[in-house]
């Protein structure tokens, strides 16, 4: 895959500079674009935006890619889709990012031969917590949502009832307790909700790696076009 080097917004590139910190408004993101993106230029892809965990904040964006999608693909991994890497400033987290992350997901849409349809979060620790609250407030952007070893912070998950979801947790995690997820699960089932969730028996806070090696999760992704109310309820 193609890796490239980003601002958002795209107006504030001047003002961030290697080795500063990013600045509060605004974030750097990696884009990494499948080796035949160009081969059809009417062809729409699906894009999944991925977020990273404490660790990985600051201004040095390589670090964002430490894990996950980008690790993989920066290793040779090769995926059908438009892979979106954003890094968390040092002092922020995902939680306090969820409107800048939704201008910089505009930004990418119209630099890029995106299908809106089939725009999917997926985080991990720090970047579950995101992935979960990215959706409650944006629930009609994204097609699915995978959190791992995430949570929410006095939220309901009520508003992502519509989306579908799989989450991921051990059962042995010490960082962020299993029953951060279970109660979020707990609420989307009694919700009627499309929720899937994978529990690693004796997996502590890394269920990350299980996770992102997996072809399923992919498959899953890719699997969900995200469902136009006004379209479906005309469907009916």
């Amino acid at each position: 895959m193609r890796r490239s080097r980003h601002i958002a917004p795209a107006r504030l590139s001047s003002h961030v500079r290697d080795g500063e910190p990013t600045p509060a408004d605004a974030l750097r993101y990696l884009v990494h674009l499948p080796d035949d993106y160009d081969a059809d230029r009417e062809k729409l892809w699906p894009l999944v935006l991925f977020l990273h965990g404490a660790g990985e904040r600051g201004s040095d964006i390589d670090l964002a890619a430490v894990h996950g999608p980008p690790m993989l693909a920066d290793a040779g991994r090769e995926f059908p889709f438009v892979l979106v890497t954003p890094q968390c400033a040092e002092s922020s987290q995902w939680v306090a990012e969820v409107s800048t992350l939704s201008a910089l997901l505009d930004e990418v849409v119209a630099a890029h031969r995106i299908d809106p349809a089939r725009i999917s979060v997926t985080g991990l620790s720090m970047g579950g917590f995101g992935t979960w609250s990215l959706a409650v407030r944006y629930p009609e952007r994204f097609a699915a949502i995978a959190p791992i070893c995430g949570g929410l912070w006095m939220q309901s998950a009520a508003p992502v009832r519509s989306l579908p979801v799989w989450a991921f947790h051990g059962d042995a995690d010490d960082v962020v307790p299993i029953s951060a997820t279970e109660q979020i699960v707990t609420e989307l089932q009694s919700l009627d909700a499309d929720v899937r969730f994978t529990r690693y028996a004796g997996v502590g806070h890394d269920s990350w790696t299980e996770t992102y090696a997996n072809p399923e999760f992919y498959d899953w992704l890719l699997s969900h076009r995200r469902v136009d109310p006004d379209m479906e309820g005309t469907a009916r």
